[in-house]
């Protein structure tokens, strides 16, 4: 695949849905970048679960973009969060989602102003290292959330779903909808897309269990994000494969162009689709039939445990250390290998709930 095909299928995968796993897949790093950002940043000391929350607080929020209706949602529920904490929250960020060295220079400008934690969803994984690692010197702590730095540049990462949760959970939404019987076929991103290859394995997997044993799996597809090519692919399928009951599209892009395809073809509400969409692309699909459930996660809710986590940091309760736990609200969350903490399940949007969301 050329370099420039993988940049755009990456700038559209990060734009329609800011995957921290697409990092994976589309995070270039340099040389200078690779010192020793391999293992999570931990603070001094230990971590007493017992310590009180400290109030008073000022937590940064610099996200990819702002004014990016994901971001816009996410940070509302880190202030929402703060403020019943009894901490401030601030937010600060570039408008362009490409402009690495606006990042950087916002991460400068917030330890100056010392605040005492920065929550930030990173463009780059090595770009913002250095700028990190100086705020940590400074005793700042650092989360980042939806899009992760290296483990090294950060004291824990927020990430917003487990790929075997996005994975398995999708296979179940679609089976449910198509009664455990029938062939499904995938629509995925680019064939070299590390988080979908990573989904698609555990949708395999998932598979094998003997409650889907009249379910099969007969193809998966490429649209390489490309709403163009995601439709044709839609189309392809069906051709090829008459009796499809179902479709997967773990892409933002590839479920709205199947939708699309779907909902003016005579296939709309027999063949269901399912897979990770945002509620503002997918909400006229619900309702006029086409799609009956698809999932991804709430951003509010990850702006929320970022929150949480940076007070839980900056008061001495966790550092980032692999086996900690904290309670954030009335759930209690474990510290996983390289500092990564999971929000949890996806939230699955039908035509109940789409509404209340707006992203």
């Amino acid at each position: 695949m050329h370099a420039s095909t993988l940049r755009r299928a990456c700038a559209a995968l990060a734009a329609a849905t800011s995957l921290a796993l697409a990092l994976t897949a589309c995070g270039g790093t340099t040389k200078s970048d690779v010192k020793d950002d391999s293992g999570p940043a931990s603070s001094a000391g230990k971590a007493d679960p017992n310590a009180a929350t400290k109030k008073g607080l000022t937590v940064g929020f610099l996200p990819k973009q702002v004014n990016n209706p994901y971001f816009t949602t996410s940070d509302k529920g880190g202030e929402k969060a703060l403020s019943e904490l009894g901490s401030t929250y601030k937010e600060v960020g570039p408008s362009s989602a490409t402009d690495t060295s606006g990042q950087v220079s916002y991460v400068n400008t917030l330890t100056q102003q010392q605040v005492n934690a920065i929550a930030v969803s990173a463009q780059d994984p090595g770009a913002l290292c250095t700028a990190l690692k100086q705020a940590m010197t400074n005793g700042i702590k650092v989360v980042t959330y939806d899009s992760d730095t290296n483990p090294g540049c950060r004291n824990a990462f927020i990430s917003q779903a487990s790929a075997e949760d996005l994975g398995r959970t999708e296979v179940q939404l679609l089976a449910e909808q198509i009664g455990y019987k029938g062939e499904i076929a995938v629509l995925s991103a680019a064939q070299t897309a590390t988080n979908q290859n990573t989904w698609i394995g555990y949708m395999k997997d998932e598979l094998k269990d003997p409650k889907y044993k009249n379910v099969k799996l007969v193809k998966v597809a490429y649209g390489n994000d490309d709403a163009q090519q995601s439709f044709q692919q839609t189309q392809g399928l069906l051709q090829e494969h008459p009796n499809l009951k179902g479709i997967i599209s773990p892409t933002t892009v590839g479920i709205k162009a199947a939708a699309q395809y779907l909902s003016g073809s005579k296939y709309r509400g027999k063949v269901k689709l399912t897979g990770l969409g945002t509620p503002n692309d997918m909400r006229k699909y619900v309702k006029n039939g086409t799609v009956d459930a698809f999932e991804l996660w709430d951003p509010a809710k990850l702006g929320d445990l970022a929150a949480r986590t940076a007070v839980a940091l900056a008061s001495g309760q966790i550092t980032g250390k692999e086996g900690e736990t904290f309670k954030a609200g009335s759930t209690t969350y474990t510290i996983g290998k390289d500092g990564v903490i999971n929000l949890g399940k996806p939230t699955v949007f039908d035509t109940k709930n789409i509404d209340q969301f707006d992203f």
